[in-house]
């Protein structure tokens, strides 16, 4: 289920990104593309085929009655990679105007293509390189004496021929990067969009993960008190006869384990609404030394029947703005848990500190302490950190869970330290007002 579920969010992110790249190179090609094309058309085109005559007496001769004179002036695009022919309206070569040194039979053959295809400008292969052509009727501007000018159009054509070799070679060359560079980058999107895909779908894996475990302790925790109850019950049937005063041991065990039902419920009710962000956190301002000796107090009885010693050093009239009750809880879960992992005549020590910008509460109990593969576990769901002592030790390893879960929506930290068979220490942190 998560490999197809990874496999769809690779796809989309590949699809997607592919999709962009391929999108930019195109247009980077296409760009490229018209810009070469239109630099050969203007090339081509660059007054092609005009011829300027100019007539009038005022032309420079050496006699003063000289007749008027003619002056031709042939345009041509100043590029040594060009060459033209000219040929009259039947096709037949008239002139050629060249800087190469090739065989008149390659000239015959550029003029014999490019008049029988005059309608396309097209490029050719002459001596292993390309040229592309245009064709243009040779135009005479005729200039008067008296400045005024027209055009009159001449059985005659020119032939332009462009060397463009490098031009599609650059192209080419163009498109092969990019062609590289697309396949690198599609194999290296490949590899990241992979990374975070799996990445992705970890914190889901996880979820699913403990949400199975979740039900098979929640069920397995369940399964004990409704053992408790359904043992009692039969044994209540098989004695209708006796009377409820002699029954009393086995109401006493239905009502063990309906209470061991009950708390498990408002305990998970309770870390199911932690958990539920549309349940809102009362933030007001209080004094949580107050609160902190307030839990204290409460708790001294439990603490002198096992004979713990207790210190405390609580640092007066901190105001803090949060939920007092759910600090309150916070610290009865923490204090609950080090007098239930206190052995006898142990030590319990609770301080509470202020810094410049954060309050630091932090209890420390003697005992067997946790073991350092357990200390990233404790907070979760249902684990208890000495199986062993699951019979001795009444609770459902929710309490460390719930408080995480209020330190987090409360925007605070809580973490624990721990060394073997000497103590635990619990820590959490909070931002002051």
């Amino acid at each position: 289920m998560f490999t197809k579920l990874r496999n769809k969010f690779l796809i989309l992110n590949m699809s997607m990104t592919s999709t962009v790249m391929i999108t930019a190179f195109a247009v980077i090609y296409i760009i490229s593309y018209n810009n070469v094309n239109s630099e050969i058309t203007k090339k081509l085109n660059l007054q092609a085929g005009m011829q300027t005559v100019i007539e009038g007496t005022e032309l420079p001769d050496d006699t003063e009655n000289s007749k008027p004179k003619t002056l031709n002036r042939r345009f041509s695009p100043d590029d040594t990679y060009s060459f033209s022919i000219y040929v009259d309206g039947n096709g037949e070569i008239l002139e050629i105007d060249s800087p190469f040194n090739m065989p008149e039979e390659t000239y015959n053959k550029a003029a014999d293509i490019a008049w029988n295809n005059k309608k396309n400008s097209s490029t050719i292969t002459l001596e292993g390189k390309q040229w592309e052509y245009a064709i243009a009727q040779m135009k005479k501007q005729v200039i008067q004496r008296n400045g005024q000018s027209y055009t009159v159009a001449e059985n005659k054509y020119q032939i332009m021929f462009l060397d463009v070799t490098m031009y599609k070679k650059t192209l080419f060359q163009l498109l092969i990067t990019l062609l590289s560079v697309g396949l690198i980058m599609l194999f290296a999107i490949f590899i990241i969009s992979l990374y975070f895909a799996n990445r992705a779908i970890k914190p889901i894996a996880e979820a699913w993960e403990r949400q199975k475990q979740f039900v098979a302790d929640a069920s397995h925790e369940l399964k004990t008190p409704l053992s408790i109850i359904n043992a009692n019950y039969d044994v209540l049937l098989t004695n209708q006869e006796e009377t409820i005063q002699s029954q009393l041991k086995w109401l006493d065990y239905i009502k063990i384990g309906t209470d061991r039902m009950t708390k498990l419920i408002n305990d998970l009710l309770s870390l199911a609404k932690m958990e539920d962000v549309r349940f809102p956190i009362q933030k007001v301002t209080f004094n949580m030394s107050d609160a902190i000796n307030d839990v204290i107090l409460s708790m001294e009885p439990v603490v002198a029947e096992k004979d713990i010693k207790l210190t405390h050093l609580i640092e007066p009239d901190i105001i803090v703005k949060s939920d007092q009750e759910k600090i309150k809880l916070v610290v009865t879960i923490l204090f609950d848990n080090a007098v239930k992992y206190t052995d006898e005549k142990g030590q319990i020590d609770i301080s509470l500190i202020r810094s410049k910008r954060h309050v630091t509460f932090t209890i420390k109990n003697s005992g067997k302490g946790i073991a350092k593969q357990d200390l990233p576990k404790i907070f979760d769901r249902f684990y208890r950190v000495d199986p062993s002592r699951t019979q001795e030790i009444s609770g459902y390893g929710l309490g460390l869970s719930i408080a995480k879960t209020i330190m987090d929506r409360l925007g605070g930290e809580i973490y624990a330290t721990s060394v073997e068979n000497k103590y635990t220490t619990f820590t959490f942190i909070l931002e002051l007002i």
